[in-house]
């Protein structure tokens, strides 16, 4: 076989290095472990379950009131098995020991997949409130359907929504594969730990960030850009990162936060204030709080003189 290669007798060493390579940096290997989850088939899922969340405006097109539950029916069980699939394989290689219980992974993966099918009506109806506050906060959206069909915030925050209640499941990887690839659709970074209450809208949306621990309350909305952030972060004795803390920004209901702003930190963002664009922040704000930053000076350069009409001349603002 080696003497068939491009490479001739140089493949065997090229294999050789390589293999070494993999027994040289484990942590970036599963060899001789238990199977890991699919990307692509979680990517699929997802997309699947837009459809059930979405029904008539993704996937099948020809639901009726007629056939909706024979429809529904039929989508769970599918989707049932594939998304169980994925969760065992999530729980068991994290879970590497041969002597783990294996039909107590796949009981416990049965579970969580109830579980989170039992919550889809509670997260349709944060949905369907999301689409509302979408359409209401847009004045270039003709309805609803514009919303759900084009908007990439309705890929962003149908994908966090989900993925929220399988990270509140104490799933592992699976909900960050699922927002992660919504960010790379979409611009949009939303980590599924992250809390956001009802009526979220996200205009524009390119650029947003919304770290692990925010917490996000009713009837916010974000502007392209917009980042809450962590400030800095804890190390331990042995220079390691601590985890868990509350270390992301605080919203609370209606506020407003304008393109390109940051807010880093444990701060606390108070009811119906506005944060304005580009403002940078690192502290708490009063509720009904009004933040801008101060304007920069502006130079403007009158050319009419290039068509013959006068002098060029400067002036600022």
């Amino acid at each position: 076989m080696a003497e068939s290669s491009i490479f001739g007798k140089g493949i065997k060493q090229l294999t050789i290095a390589l293999e070494d390579s993999y027994f040289a940096h484990r942590r970036i290997h599963h060899i001789s472990s238990r199977l890991m989850p699919s990307r692509d088939d979680i990517y699929s899922i997802t997309e699947s379950l837009f459809a059930l969340v979405y029904p008539g405006f993704f996937g099948r097109q020809d639901v009726t009131t007629k056939n909706i539950h024979n429809h529904i029916l039929s989508e769970l069980d599918y989707l049932g098995e594939r998304l169980y699939r994925q969760v065992y394989q999530c729980y068991s290689c994290r879970n590497n020991n041969n002597d783990d219980d294996d039909r107590a992974l796949q009981a416990r993966a049965l579970r969580v997949v109830y579980r989170f099918f039992e919550s889809l009506p509670k997260v349709r109806e944060l949905l369907e409130l999301d689409m509302i506050a979408a359409f209401k906060g847009d004045p270039a959206a003709q309805d609803t359907d514009e919303v759900i069909f084009s908007y990439p915030a309705t890929i962003a925050i149908t994908t966090y929504r989900m993925a929220h209640e399988l990270w509140y499941l104490n799933i592992p990887l699976l909900p960050r594969i699922m927002t992660e690839h919504a960010h790379s659709l979409t611009g949009i970074d939303i980590h599924p730990g992250a809390k956001i209450g009802r009526g979220f809208f996200i205009d524009h949306g390119t650029g947003v960030v919304i770290g692990e621990t925010t917490s996000i309350g009713d009837n916010c909305k974000l502007y392209q850009g917009v980042t809450l952030g962590a400030v800095s972060f804890p190390h331990d004795t042995d220079g390691m990162i601590i985890r868990g803390h509350k270390r992301h920004p605080t919203l609370e209901d209606e506020v407003i936060v304008y393109a390109n702003a940051t807010i880093l930190g444990n701060v606390t963002i108070g009811r119906g204030a506005t944060i304005g664009g580009s403002v940078f922040l690192t502290r708490s704000v009063p509720p009904g709080s009004m933040v801008s930053t101060k304007p920069e000076e502006l130079r403007f350069r009158n050319r009419c003189s290039v068509f013959g009409r006068g002098k060029v001349s400067d002036y600022q603002i």
